[in-house]
């Protein structure tokens, strides 16, 4: 599939008051109790999902962009991949770095967006998205992008919080105001992606969408699954790009 959107030399996916509210709580990242314990929690699903979508990681090189502080770089390397990490915020990218260092880790930290690495050509067997879509300025634009940074036969992982009242109740009211699990701010929900808005993003990239999962959060248990028919709040979409 062809492209439509009129490609332009350098339009910027950064939205600066996004990156201030994280670099502000950066030195939280890897505080399990701290600010980021929601992703925390979701990583071992998320991992599941990831090792369900890409196989064997073992060799593959992958991309895992907005990266935070390397909390899915990390796992991702244990399991033989070669990571690249990469993120807008400076201090994160900063904390990422010394916490790879600190556990033996060989991951690539580069500090920019998905704009740049565009710039320099590179190319990923995989990539992962988690949790950006909805804090980028251009969720369109980043997706040509990552399309771009993609191999043939690349796979990415898009994950984001869909735009209904479950999630507003959910990911805002809930998570932010009455659990404190994330600072007041750290989400808008007008900014958040219905499944069919995504999936027409995608298509209009030249990507292939072919498969999509929620995941949910499980009170009872204190933990996250993935849920593959439940897309109201969080969820994943996987795109592949054609020889």
């Amino acid at each position: 599939m062809i492209n439509a959107r009129k490609k332009t030399s350098r339009i910027s996916t950064i939205d600066q008051n996004e990156i201030s509210h994280f670099s502000a709580h950066a030195s939280d990242w890897w505080a399990l109790q701290g600010t980021y314990a929601p992703l925390h929690k979701m990583t071992p699903a998320r991992m599941a999902f990831i090792k369900k979508a890409l196989g064997d990681l073992k060799g593959q090189s992958i991309l895992d962009i907005g990266c935070g502080g390397g909390l899915v770089c990390e796992p991702m390397a244990r399991l033989g991949a070669k990571v690249t990490g990469a993120d807008a915020d400076a201090c994160a990218i900063d904390i990422a770095k010394t916490h790879a260092q600190d556990q033996n880790l060989q991951i690539n930290y580069f500090c920019g967006a998905a704009e740049d690495l565009a710039e320099k050509g590179l190319k990923f067997d995989s990539i992962t998205a988690l949790e950006i879509l909805e804090h980028v300025s251009r969720p369109s634009h980043f997706i040509d992008l990552c399309a771009s940074l993609l191999k043939p036969n690349g796979r990415v992982i898009f994950s984001t919080l869909n735009r209904t009242w479950k999630s507003y109740g959910l990911g805002i009211i809930v998570a932010e105001r009455v659990l404190n699990w994330a600072p007041a701010g750290t989400h808008e929900w007008g900014k958040f992606i219905k499944p069919s808005e995504l999936a027409r993003m995608i298509e209009a990239s030249g990507l292939q969408l072919t498969t999509a999962s929620g995941l949910v959060y499980q009170p009872l248990h204190g933990k996250f699954a993935l849920a593959p028919h439940d897309l109201d709040v969080n969820y994943f979409m996987v795109a592949t790009k054609a020889k």
